[in-house]
């Protein structure tokens, strides 16, 4: 959940942007590392400085479930970052102050560093809730002084400081047995991740069904089935109420009267944006930092992007947002480009958790005033599967995906596309036409369009994967370093490894070029 800040009338952005010599990056998380990417590689004259306050060069964060997991180490979530003349990265430096009128910033440490240009990435920080034992009596819980056995779930501190409790939390030997309070998408990363780890793990989450921004009870209760077989046990619509950790177990109190004892616990109640620094710099504020369509805040010569910034009333939180935000930025301050526009498109969410496939996006309760809303469902609770779909006006409106459902991938592709569903609804429920074979993507790249996007979080189109190609791209390798897909989530692996595949046997026949 983010927090409302409390903030001056919001001013409309300034009319001008001009292109910038000096571009100070304040924040170096997916969106910063990002940005300067593509600023280097659009525009070789430009001071870019990337000032980010973790202690670490630029990581994938939606990756750490699979660090947690074991299914990773940190040298695989590392992201590729900009290097070369004029880009200045330093990381552990952190920005406590912008003066705007003498385009300054100040670190930490008491160094100004000026700027033609500052953008603001600087995303978002984790919800504590305020319960008993989490600081001493009369304080704010802070994520950085948690007890001992307690963590957060957002950085790459976080995830050492998890694991360091989970392999080496007693006298006798590794944790048995972990808490996770909050049954959101990070969440239940995180307790798929402890639990592929061999460890007990309950899930606490104070609504009566999981996910419930993206999932409605029927989807929730299969999710449900799917993680016990796991080894996740979930407690629904209870509320946490205290916390006693001591220095061999912690003990989580619960609103019904019962306390639940663990080895670990771990807080996944939300995110808030990160808009400290712009609200003492006067700009304008509401949920994030407000910015048009070409990412300007209310001064001309600041921007922001990622999770810490507002469009059109809405913080998205999600990676592919926040580098489509950082791609059309890149354009205005590096080529001038006017015309570069931010266009949002509806998110689809994915659970990166391993034994679990769910795809989710839209508003499952979407009711189109007045609207006749078709809702077509299927449900298989002993193989994990639930499928439903939302279709107004021939259109899918909402779907959610959950468990082994081969038409994800065309789901997915007509909810990007708005294009109209096929007339037998059946089809995208249970493959092709009812009782056949179903063809999935990854199998069939032949019959998906080009302009069909294969990458959510990078918006990478089959076309782009078939340009590469002809550009000389041979392996899954070469084609992501020359498009990016797969480097968000991962989930898209499979299709562009089935696309490659079909390139490299159908190349000899002329197919592919």
């Amino acid at each position: 959940m983010n927090e409302t800040a409390q903030c001056a009338t919001v001013q409309r952005p300034a009319a001008g942007l001009p292109v910038a010599g000096r571009v100070v990056i304040v924040g170096y998380g997916m969106a910063g590392c990002r940005l300067a990417t593509e600023l280097r590689a659009r525009n070789g004259d430009l001071k870019i400085t990337a000032l980010g306050a973790e202690p670490h060069r630029a990581y994938n964060r939606i990756m750490l479930s699979n660090l947690l997991a074991g299914k990773a180490d940190e040298s695989q979530v590392e992201l590729t970052e900009a290097t070369g003349r004029g880009v200045d990265v330093r990381p552990g430096v952190e920005v406590v102050a912008i003066d705007r009128t003498a385009r300054t910033v100040t670190t930490a440490r008491g160094d100004l560093i000026e700027y033609d240009h500052l953008v603001l990435a600087t995303g978002s920080r984790p919800v504590v809730p305020p319960l008993a034992g989490l600081a001493p009596p009369g304080e704010t819980p802070d994520p950085a002084r948690l007890p001992d056995r307690v963590a957060t779930f957002r950085t790459l501190d976080d995830c050492r400081r998890i694991l360091a409790t989970a392999l080496n939390a007693t006298p006798r030997g590794p944790a048995r047995t972990a808490l996770v309070l909050g049954g959101g998408l990070l969440g239940l990363e995180a307790a798929r991740g402890l639990a592929a780890r061999g460890l007990d793990v309950q899930v606490v989450h104070p609504v009566g069904h999981l996910m419930e921004r993206q999932l409605d009870p029927g989807a929730s209760a299969v999710l449900v089935r799917t993680l016990a077989k796991l080894g996740v046990t979930v407690h629904l619509g209870v509320a946490a109420t205290g916390v006693d950790a001591t220095d061999d177990r912690v003990d989580l109190h619960l609103d019904d009267g019962r306390t639940l004892r663990a080895d670990l616990l771990v807080l996944a109640c939300g995110v808030r944006p990160d808009t400290r620094l712009a609200q003492a710099a006067g700009l304008a504020v509401e949920r994030g930092v407000v910015v048009d369509e070409r990412m300007r805040t209310s001064d001309p010569h600041i921007s922001a992007i990622g999770d810490c910034a507002q469009y059109d009333g809405v913080v998205s939180g999600l990676v592919a947002p926040a580098w489509e935000q950082a791609r059309v930025l890149a354009e205005v301050l590096a080529n001038g480009d006017r015309a570069a526009r931010y266009r949002p498109t509806p998110p689809v969410t994915r659970l990166k958790a391993a034994g679990i496939d769910l795809a989710a996006m839209g508003d499952p309760t979407v009711r189109a005033g007045g609207t006749d809303v078709e809702e077509l469902s299927f449900t298989d609770p002993a193989r994990g599967t639930y499928a439903k779909l939302l279709i107004v006006d021939e259109r899918l409106a909402a779907a959610i995906m959950l468990g082994d459902n081969p038409t994800v991938g065309t789901v997915i592709q007509l909810f990007d596309r708005g294009a109209p569903v096929p007339a037998d609804r059946r089809s995208l429920l249970l493959g092709r036409a009812y009782g056949e074979q179903p063809v999935t993507t990854a199998e069939s790249p032949a019959l998906m369009p080009d302009a069909a996007i294969v990458c959510q979080c990078n918006t990478v189109r089959k076309g782009a994967l078939v340009a590469s190609w002809r550009a000389g791209a041979r392996t899954v390798q070469e084609v992501v370093g020359a498009t990016r897909a797969t480097t968000g989530c991962g989930t898209c692996r499979d299709a562009v490894e089935g696309i490659v595949q079909w390139l490299a046997a159908t190349d000899s026949e002329g197919v592919a070029r």
